[in-house]
């Protein structure tokens, strides 16, 4: 069973998004319609947008520009939240709700399985892709309270009570169908990762937090060298994250434009400014991966080195860049379909969104970059390392929490950089999985 491009971000099944998008409205109706209290931090996200003219301008374009049909698909079901009052009842729920395991059926009468591990998102994603989402989205103040709001579920999902849903009835993350999504890019769940207690219903997880940033098994995972050749490993680049292939770009440029359908890396704005480190990079080459919210989310060295820099940049969280719906090679969605803009705008999220970025000195490669980015309900990029320290191949660098993200590694225009045949778009690969192979350019 294949984890596919917005699986665990959203259902590719219209039908089946829709009831999921229903399901957490109806929990809002009840207090909508009594004019009931908001929590402090939805109370705060509401107080920042209507307070301002222009943001309160915005929000109110946004429903309607989101509740206009497709004219590409005049058909099409899918309908989001239908006013912020709705959208801020939703969102009281949530962050007291841990993500759920979903089994719902589609317009046939058959049960789909559907992890959904970032719900927040599924309500604000064809929101997100209007004009005027655009423009709200990327206001400091916005994402101050964004991140506030964020934060405030981040600190639930540490708490007991969010184990709730690690269990292993229908509907629970160690339910059989939950494991075997869990299972079907990673492997046998025990075996692959560290679990407190194997034979528990939670497997001895605390909170929706400690589940999520579980450690993986050092045996299940073990870094890939060349067993032919040892004295060739120190050239072998490793798989960062474990990810889904998104894009490999040669050449990268200090600045570049962006496009609706072709979208490109600048290195001047994923660096947050930072020219020095900028003009050694530029001609070089960028690997990104993205991370399902089912994935391990760990970050693992990809070379050997001293780190030299950490960063963390505050940026967006809901943000993407408009477009007019799925291309025609997509592969889970149909032509058109405004969903998912955020899984295609992971290329300009490099630049915008909230991000850790850590350099890593190599004798032989240089300058080789990580940058972790933070994707809708990814609140926090959490670096695990200090400037100073020498590293390994496979040694941890950090984590995300609470959702799911994108990655990218970039190397300097010294370096050639080879891929592995199998290295493709769209196909997942294993961390601390053989990568490439690099050497430097004779001068």
């Amino acid at each position: 069973m294949a984890i596919t491009a917005y699986n665990g971000w959203l259902p590719a099944n219209p039908a089946v998004y829709q009831r999921i998008v229903q399901a957490e409205l109806a929990v809002a109706r009840g207090p909508l319609s009594t004019n009931a209290p908001h929590r402090l931090a939805v109370q705060n996200l509401k107080d920042v947008i209507v307070k301002d003219p222009e943001m309160n301008y915005l929000i109110g374009q946004i429903f309607l520009q989101a509740s206009a049909r497709n004219p590409n698909q005049p058909d099409q079901p899918d309908q989001p939240p239908q006013s912020f009052d709705e959208l801020l009842y939703a969102l009281d729920s949530i962050i007291v709700s841990p993500p759920r395991f979903h089994v719902i059926q589609d317009e046939d009468g058959n049960d789909v399985s559907v992890p959904i591990g970032v719900p927040i998102y599924v309500l604000f994603d064809l929101l997100s892709n209007t004009a005027a989402a655009y423009d709200l989205f990327r206001k400091p103040a916005f994402n101050t309270a964004m991140r506030n709001l964020l934060n405030t579920w981040g600190e639930y999902l540490t708490t007991k009570d969010s184990s709730s849903t690690l269990t292993e009835k229908e509907d629970g993350w160690f339910s059989e169908r939950s494991l075997q999504m869990l299972e079907a890019n990673a492997g046998v769940f025990n075996l692959t990762y560290d679990v407190p207690e194997p034979e528990a219903p939670n497997r001895g997880y605390t909170s929706w937090d400690h589940f999520f940033t579980r450690p993986i098994q050092k045996a299940a995972r073990p870094v890939e060298g060349d067993p032919s050749d040892p004295s060739n490993d120190r050239w072998i680049i490793i798989n960062a994250c474990e990810s889904t292939a998104y894009r490999i770009q040669e050449n990268v440029q200090e600045h570049d434009r962006f496009w609706i359908k072709g979208q490109f890396y600048s290195l001047y704005d994923m660096l947050g400014g930072d020219t020095q480190t900028v003009q050694s990079l530029v001609g070089g080459t960028i690997y990104q991966a993205f991370l399902s919210p089912q994935d391990y989310h760990r970050w693992h060295s990809p070379v050997d080195g001293t780190i030299t820099k950490v960063e963390n940049l505050q940026g967006t969280y809901y943000a993407v860049l408009p477009d007019g719906g799925a291309p025609e090679n997509d592969p889970d969605l149909q032509p058109h379909d405004l969903r998912g803009a955020l899984i295609r705008s992971q290329a300009w999220i490099t630049m915008h969104a909230a991000r850790a970025i850590i350099h890593i000195e190599n004798p032989d490669l240089g300058t080789v970059i990580f940058i972790g980015v933070g994707m809708a309900e990814v609140s926090t990029c959490e670096v695990t390392v200090a400037v100073g320290r020498e590293v390994t191949k496979g040694d941890e660098l950090g984590m995300f929490r609470f959702g799911g993200s994108t990655h990218t590694l970039i190397f300097g225009p010294k370096v050639k950089v080879e891929f592995e045949p199998d290295v493709e778009i769209n196909k997942h690969r294993w961390v601390n999985k053989r990568l490439a192979i690099a050497a430097p350019i004779p001068l």
